[in-house]
């Protein structure tokens, strides 16, 4: 290090210093002595940096109590935290897929407040199991002879394979062979589950002689998985749950089938096709059926099996599910969401996720309409909103393909590029998160509502201030 340098780094203020200042005093009720030193310590570490690059960096009381307070923000800032979904995709992993039911939030409420009868039978006054709490339902819901549910799909997946297949064969078509997100592969699901893959068919063309030619004595299971985020369009060919099924009973053989979003409600009467339901599944002869609780069930993150009694009592006594099973707030807030479904009416109209979804065009256009004149009201006259015509994407690994016709909120700033404001956004309380489309930065109104309003305003005008 050469004499000049070590003379300027000579000029940041010590620790203890810094520390007695009335500046930096004054910010000892925002967090604690720890957290206040802390807060000291990484400031001078990045001004240290900062005067090796720019000797004539600010090293005022003012200039470094600014920066201290920031850091104290930054650390008492949650890291987990709510965000305005404006990017127009209604399931989506990134942020925490689908958003609750308010009679799901009520039911966390209750449940984690106080003792609940988790494994407790009320009825008889003796140990119960957890799972009961919605199994009834699940069943009721399906027309399935008993369920399960363990954290998350892959877990259910994991745990029938384990149950049901260890040590044996798993028939699967090649072009079913996927990827889902974080890089969990169904063949590296099988393998850790014990059970042996074997494929048939092709990427793109499976045909029922291929399950028929591949059984054998090794054989436990036929298994049809979603194809979640991708399609095979063109020259293909499939094999159905109802024909897998026949092939299977044929062999004495059971079927599974990962459903992966996991929806109970047919939408196809809203324009929005392709998605086979669990019931569907199940009324084709499906023997076991897995899928997701926070897709287009609109639930919490969970895994629900449906199906045989027999096959579903074998995964219950394995010992790999006390490992996957799930607390009392996810099924305190699965039971609430899942008793919605009872009347389809109520599940459409109460579940953010399916509301969001078959939100009729008109419907959809009046609102933005009136969030455009709101926001207009709210925000300085440096912002120019402007509708758009666009689309939105179900997300959440469901119909790929499939684009919604939309209405978008384009929001332009005086001397701010887009790709700024898109960062900047993603940095305020709460943070917004919307897409950029042609060096424009949009906010798509399908996922978000009139409740946001107020908090959008917010944070466009902190966006503001951080380039003043």
């Amino acid at each position: 290090m050469s004499g000049a340098s070590q003379d300027t780094r000579r000029k940041l203020p010590k620790m203890d210093k810094v520390l007695s200042w009335p500046e930096i005093a004054s910010l000892r009720s925002l967090t604690s002595h720890v957290g206040l030193k802390q807060a000291v310590r990484n400031v001078l570490d990045q001004l240290r940096s900062s005067l090796a690059v720019n000797p004539a960096t600010d090293l005022t009381p003012v200039s470094i109590s600014h920066l201290v307070r920031n850091q104290i923000r930054i650390a008492e800032t949650p890291s987990l935290r709510r965000v305005i979904n404006g990017s127009g995709v209604v399931v989506h992993t990134n942020l925490g897929r689908s958003p609750l039911a308010r009679a799901a939030e009520a039911a966390l409420h209750d449940t984690a407040w106080g003792y609940s009868n988790l494994e407790f039978d009320l009825e008889r006054g003796e140990r119960g199991e957890r799972y009961a709490h919605v199994e009834n339902l699940i069943c009721e819901l399906t027309g399935a002879e008993a369920a399960l549910v363990v954290n998350n799909n892959a877990a259910a997946v994991m745990l029938a394979l384990s149950s049901l297949a260890a040590g044996q064969e798993v028939i699967v078509s090649r072009g079913e062979l996927v990827e889902i997100g974080g890089s969990f592969r169904i063949p590296d699901v099988m393998r850790q589950s014990g059970a042996g893959l074997v494929e048939v068919g092709t990427t793109n063309r499976t045909h029922p002689r291929d399950y028929i030619g591949a059984i054998t004595e090794q054989t436990a299971l036929l298994l049809k998985v979603h194809t979640s985020n991708f399609a095979v369009v063109g020259f293909t060919a499939e094999v159905n749950t109802e024909t897998m099924v026949r092939i299977g009973q044929e062999a004495g053989v059971p079927t599974m089938v990962d459903a992966g979003s996991g929806c109970l409600i047919d939408l196809a009467r809203f324009g929005i096709c392709g998605e086979a339901t669990v019931q569907q599944h199940l009324q084709a002869g499906a023997d076991i059926v897995t899928f997701s609780g926070d897709k287009l069930l609109g639930g919490p993150q969970a895994g629900l099996i449906a199906g045989r009694r027999d096959l579903v009592e074998k995964m219950k006594r394995h010992q790999l599910l006390r490992a996957l099973r799930i607390d009392k707030l996810t099924l305190a807030a699965l039971e609430a969401t899942l008793r919605l479904y009872r009347d389809e009416r109520v599940a459409l109209t109460e579940i953010p996720t399916l509301r969001m979804l078959t939100m009729p065009m008109d419907v959809l256009a009046s609102q933005a309409r009136r969030m455009l004149r709101r926001l207009r009201a709210l925000l300085p006259e440096q912002f120019t909103l402007t509708l758009q015509d666009g689309f939105s994407s179900p997300g959440g690994g469901s119909y790929p393909l499939l684009q919604l016709p939309s209405r978008l909120i384009e929001v332009s700033v005086d001397g701010l590029p887009p790709n700024r404001l898109e960062e900047l956004l993603r940095t305020t309380t709460p943070p917004v998160v919307g897409r950029l489309q042609k060096d424009r930065f949009l906010l798509d109104v399908r996922t978000l509502s009139d409740n946001d309003i107020p908090f959008l305003a917010s944070a466009f005008c902190q966006a503001l201030e951080l380039t003043l």
